[in-house]
């Protein structure tokens, strides 16, 4: 459990630093904000979030249809996928 404040990681708990694809799916948000200049990137994700509540009436369903999260928990287990990553990836996840 962690949740990037660009451009840091908070962590749940301690532990959690061992976990490599947690860490990664964080820092695909962190390229997702710095790509997208910060403020633009949370006021989009809090956009998106809601028109996705609005449509499935339930947190972790909405949450889990973010495309910037999207992006992120497809490719959290490729620790390279950042190496490789587009500008803007996130767009083919929408």
């Amino acid at each position: 459990m962690a949740i990037v404040i660009f451009p840091f990681i908070f962590l749940l708990d301690r532990r959690y630093e061992q976990d490599k694809y947690l860490l990664n799916h964080e820092n695909i948000h962190i390229k997702q904000a710095a790509e997208m200049l910060v403020i633009p990137f949370y006021v989009w994700y809090g956009v998106e979030f809601l028109i996705r509540y609005l449509r499935y009436k339930k947190f972790r369903k909405a949450y889990l249809n973010v495309s910037f999260e999207r992006e992120a928990y497809r490719n959290e287990q490729n620790l390279h996928y950042l190496n490789s990553r587009k500008l803007w990836a996130f767009r083919k996840y929408i």
